[in-house]
């Protein structure tokens, strides 16, 4: 991997591919100065999807967020840029898609709180957790 940035984690959501957004979603990335170092898409099984989100077992949302994370497929990607965590999560905006400013993924290509078009790492450790759940070494380029 390179050495010119750090890296996040980030997850083009079901809501989104469905309605045709990856390719607007991947050229707001590029725009802002990221480089896409890993990029797979796929459909998430159950048991993927509830390992990813295990952290969340708990909480009240978490069958539906299962739910919709396996509704259809999703892109995942590996960012890299100059604080990648900070950078991604501003151009993201607010987790509530209602309350996210337009110009940002969520305010553009989301709906709701839970259908918000994306996701990403909240922290450069949760990032590397996140990278290595769905990506290894051999595809990073």
């Amino acid at each position: 991997m390179s050495t010119s940035g750090t890296m996040t984690f980030g997850i083009i959501k079901p809501d989104a591919v469905r309605a045709g957004n990856t390719g607007n979603i991947i050229q707001r990335i590029t725009d802002n100065g990221f480089r896409i170092r890993a990029l797979k898409m796929m459909h998430m099984s159950r048991q993927v999807a509830e390992g990813f989100y295990a952290v969340h077992r708990e909480r009240p949302f978490f069958a539906e967020l299962v739910d919709f994370m396996t509704s259809g497929p999703c892109v995942v990607m590996a960012l890299e840029k100059e604080n990648a965590v900070l950078a991604w999560r501003e151009l993201m905006g607010p987790t509530d898609s209602t309350k996210a400013p337009k110009g940002t993924i969520r305010g553009d290509f989301g709906s709701s709180v839970g259908e918000n078009a994306s996701h990403g790492s909240d922290s450069e450790e949760n990032a590397r957790i996140e990278l290595s759940y769905f990506f290894n070494a051999t595809e990073f380029c």
